[in-house]
């Protein structure tokens, strides 16, 4: 039971380690790990490079494959896209494996001691990210001797030793064991520290390992599989893509490439156990992308031919870039954060441009289309909110912090600009059910200034892209021209009715118009301040 215990200790500091290693590795990147997703083509081979940079950074096949699922679901990658990351995922996840295989257990109190000092004693968010990942290199070393010293005692115990040989001779049986740990652990490169300890320990034969090795390569696929619940079929499409990829793999090597594989590591390593488990999962890895990468498009239409299409199926989504496992890397969901709500934006742009020609026109059609749009963009921004609060939750750098903020209120200003807009499709509504008509100076004054306030409105939606203050006070100056215009409007609209040029009740209409399309201007000008701030 202790040795359980120090076990279950041991993989928990080596899990909580890792995972703040990651945490700084991604705060240190920030925008780069987002420039490097960009990076994406319709070329596999980049695929793959972009796959193995990012998993390295984040240290950890599974967060990447349920990122790239989180992609495919929000329909910002292809299929062909995400088989090259998928593959490259598995290249990057060897790079734990690779470090925890080197006795680096020494170094681990100084990290520590290192780590917690810049932590407490800097200010510099650069500095703490530094110390983070000093602090999880330390715990993950530490995690590391726990889980070889809790099995140094198993070595006793002839009954355990002989059922760590016998996976040699029944290598189905050491396929399933990786396979189980890995699915249960969820983690392939904590699996893959279990089985570097035990090596190191001398209770583990290389000839029983490698068949364990490649059971975690498969296990690894878990996650992605039930990440994949719930979302599109492409989302799911991607997932079996890594399933395929990995049981195809290690197929292959359990069958045909064993053999070769022990021949090169122990030829690499003769006596060290625990460099040749390592190198052995590195070179599976890297012989699996190279012998696949040709065949990279059959793995894809297999995957669509077992999860086929159906015409029933609605794939519509109040959001199309917002999916939660993006929140694994908070400088990416961010970034699609902002992409949801420019669309968000240019919804309700459709939604104001709408209620406009509803009321200049009487048309009842534009005038509907203006009140469903409104209850889209309701419904986007409630998703949006909750998941910007969601986000807000994660290890966001500090200086990232501050944009959620912004955000939080822009999404707010541009709900309120579609409920304006709604405002002015009622307005167009009742104009038409009482058969109501503007003067042909009224209209003139109107268009005029709509034309100045959709000028705002297209350069707040540019706003919430990129910060440009040169922009940010051209909305400023022009949101006071529409004050001015608003102000010589009504001055103009009093003489008109003084003259018995505009009825009582299209006046009524006409000023309420004219207030909405100010308040639309008032917000845009908010989005504009907090731009420049």
């Amino acid at each position: 039971m202790s040795i359980a215990i120090s076990i279950l200790g041991g993989l928990g500091l080596f899990l909580y380690g890792m995972n703040i290693m990651a945490q700084g590795l991604q705060n240190s990147a920030g925008d780069r790990l987002k420039r490097i997703i960009e990076l994406l083509t319709s070329n596999v081979v980049m695929g793959v490079l972009v796959g193995t940079v990012v998993t390295a950074i984040i240290q950890s096949s599974s967060a990447t494959t349920v990122m790239v699922v989180g992609f495919v679901n929000a329909g910002i990658m292809t299929l062909n896209q995400a088989i090259g990351v998928i593959m490259g995922a598995n290249i990057g996840t060897t790079v734990t494996a690779q470090l925890v295989s080197f006795n680096l257990e020494g170094l681990a109190p100084i990290a520590l001691g290192i780590g917690i000092i810049l932590y407490l004693f800097s200010s510099k968010t650069s500095v703490k990210n530094i110390a983070q990942i000093l602090l999880g290199f330390g715990i993950l070393f530490t995690g590391m001797e726990f889980m070889k010293d809790a099995v140094k005692p198993l070595a006793e115990y002839k009954g355990f030793t002989d059922a760590l040989i016998g996976f040699g001779h029944r290598p189905i049986l050491g396929l399933l064991l990786g396979f189980a740990i890995t699915g249960i652990v969820q983690s392939s490169s904590a699996s893959m520290g279990m089985l570097i300890a035990l090596a190191t320990q001398g209770l583990i034969p290389l000839s029983s390992a490698l068949p364990i090795l490649y059971g975690d390569n498969i296990g690894t696929c878990v996650t992605s599989l039930l990440s994949s619940i719930g979302a599109s079929r492409n989302a799911k499409r991607a997932a079996i893509m890594h399933l395929l990829f990995n049981l195809i793999g290690s197929i292959l090597f359990l069958l045909v490439l064993n053999r070769p594989i022990t021949y090169i590591v122990t030829q690499i390593d003769p006596t060290d156990a625990a460099r040749q488990i390592a190198n052995a999962h590195t070179l599976f890895n890297l012989i699996n992308v190279a012998i696949l990468l040709p065949f990279s498009k059959y793995i894809v239409k297999l995957a669509i031919k077992l999860v086929p299409d159906n015409n029933d199926e609605n794939d519509d989504k109040a959001t199309k870039y917002l999916d939660e496992r993006m929140l694994e890397t908070p400088s990416i969901a961010l970034g699609n954060t902002i992409k949801e709500i420019s669309r968000m934006g240019n919804i309700a742009k459709k939604c104001l441009s709408s209620s406009m020609d509803g009321f200049i026109n009487k048309s009842e059609k534009s005038a509907k289309i203006a009140f469903e749009t409104e209850e889209t963009i309701n419904t986007l921004q409630k998703s949006i909110l909750n998941y910007l609060l969601n986000l807000s939750k994660t290890s966001l750098p500090e200086n990232l912090v501050e944009s959620v903020d912004v955000l939080f209120n822009t999404v707010n200003d541009i709900e309120r600009i579609g409920d304006h807009s709604e405002n002015i499709a009622e307005l167009a509504t009742t104009a038409i059910e009482k058969d109501l008509d503007l003067s042909s100076e009224g209209v003139a004054e109107v268009k005029e200034m709509y034309k100045m306030v959709i000028q705002n409105y297209e350069g707040a939606l540019k706003l919430i892209n990129e910060k440009d203050h040169v922009l940010a006070r051209q909305i400023l100056e022009r949101e006071e021209e529409v004050n001015r215009i608003e102000k010589s409007i009504r001055i103009n609209h009093i003489y008109r009715l003084n003259n018995e040029k505009c009825s009582i009740d299209s006046g009524i209409l006409y000023i309420d118009l004219i207030s909405n399309l100010e308040r639309v201007s008032d917000h845009c000008a908010n989005i504009a301040k907090r731009s420049i701030n």
